[in-house]
């Protein structure tokens, strides 16, 4: 599976605002939950702040991945965002983030979730493309941009 097969414009958002990292983390709530795979939002918000409690996914290099699994999903569903401002997420290199990633996964389906956070976390190790994302204008290009590095980094 790959990243930009659940990724379509409208979970997309380039300029994202918000003043902290639960606000953020909320409004990637609010956009992920316009998917019908969602089944219930406040369960899905419950299992993203649980897993945030355990420890910061703000991985460092200004990423992060706030992620979690429910049975509040029918299939594993995601967002991605540029944030308009920095922002103070706690990160374990203790520096803001710009490109904020989340993903739910089922409960049943720990293996594809994995799978997922992996693929995402290399493609953000690479500094060439988090400036891309970072300059991208728009959803399209944002998902234009996973395509490409997808299609250079991946077999599938």
């Amino acid at each position: 599976m790959k990243i930009s097969d659940i990724l379509d414009d409208s979970l997309v958002k380039t300029q994202l605002t918000g003043n902290s990292k639960d606000e953020i983390i909320s409004h990637m709530i609010d956009i992920v939950a316009t998917s019908k795979k969602v089944l219930n939002r406040e369960k899905v918000q419950e299992a993203i702040f649980e897993r945030e409690k355990i420890m910061s996914t703000g991985v460092g290099n200004g990423f992060a991945i706030p992620h979690g699994k429910t049975d509040a999903v029918s299939d594993i569903v995601a967002a991605f965002a540029v944030t308009a401002e920095p922002i103070d997420y706690q990160s374990l290199d203790e520096q803001p983030v710009r490109l904020v990633f989340l993903l739910v996964g089922k409960d049943s389906m720990v293996g594809p979730h994995i799978k997922l956070l992996s693929r995402i976390s290399r493609l953000m190790n690479k500094e060439e493309f988090r400036k891309k994302l970072l300059a991208a204008a728009s959803p399209k290009e944002v998902l234009e941009i996973f395509r490409a590095e997808e299609a250079t980094y991946f077999d599938n």
